[in-house]
């Protein structure tokens, strides 16, 4: 029995293996080469998954808490492209590397930390995320670039919030500034502009802004999201919003309903 037990988690555990779609690259301290090993592990990530399956990759790098907040964004870009290089040497498609990220330093209160050299270790680091085809469900995409039709949502996850806040985060401002300059070339489309919130209780169906104070946290994203793509150029009269609450939650944590979404409604 111990050994039947035995086989059936190893065989879950190769499966596990063999649909990873997350993926870590660690860097030595103000490194942004990497050894053979970790090359190798950018290597073996490619093997294993399965790219007929896969929409899109999204690489994000980061950097340990020391060194100051300019040097540490150029490290972790430099970081990022080291990464980029290694898979498209490997023959990976590089149109499918939409989100190219250097977030700069974690920061962390080092007299609160237990171990501090591997809490560093860890955070000088690329985190590879390959997002499956469809992984939204169906009518949900992750990218502007696709064939559209109306009734698709685009979900992105760099366009997230803070807890209680409407204010766009630079990362969200980043995501959006790409967004115009596809909007700006695909200039037939409209589309509804969704805000969602988390964490609500069931009494209530969206959360209080902290800078109003007013429960409308779903509907002022969804109109900051807007306003800041006007002020990039893009008309007005493409656009509407709306605050859709807590009602529609993805399942994949907190953070990630704290988003917008894009709804299209005109091609």
């Amino acid at each position: 029995m111990k050994v039947c037990r035995a086989l059936f988690l190893l065989f879950i555990y190769n499966v596990s293996a063999q649909q990873k779609n997350i993926e870590t690259i660690y860097f030595d301290f103000d490194k942004y080469s990497l050894t053979n090993q970790q090359t190798k592990v950018i290597i073996d990530f490619v093997k294993t998954i399965d790219t007929t399956k896969i929409e899109s990759l999204q690489i994000y790098g980061y950097c340990d808490d020391r060194g100051t907040d300019q040097y540490n964004y150029r490290l972790s870009k430099d970081r990022v492209n080291t990464v980029q290089e290694i898979l498209i040497s490997t023959g990976f498609n590089k149109s499918r590397i939409i989100i190219l990220e250097g977030k700069g330093r974690v920061i962390i209160k080092s007299d609160t930390v237990e171990n501090l050299h591997e809490t560093r270790s860890k955070n000088r680091r690329v985190d590879l995320i390959a997002v499956k085809k469809n992984s939204y469900g169906k009518g949900v995409r992750n990218s502007l670039q696709d064939d559209l039709k109306v009734g698709d949502k685009i979900y992105l996850e760099n366009i997230l919030f803070d807890i209680g806040s409407s204010k766009l985060t630079l990362a969200s401002k980043n995501e959006l500034d790409k967004i115009a300059l596809i909007l700006q070339n695909k200039k037939t489309i409209q589309f509804e502009i969704r805000g969602h919130v988390c964490c609500t209780p069931d009494l209530y169906t969206d959360g209080i802004d902290n800078e109003t104070n007013e429960r409308r946290l779903s509907w002022n994203r969804a109109k900051t999201v807007f306003f800041y793509l006007s002020s990039k150029k893009i008309s007005k009269s493409r656009m509407t919003y709306q605050g859709c609450g807590n009602k529609y939650p993805l399942g994949k944590g907190d953070e990630l309903d704290r988003r917008v979404e894009f709804f299209i409604t005109k091609i």
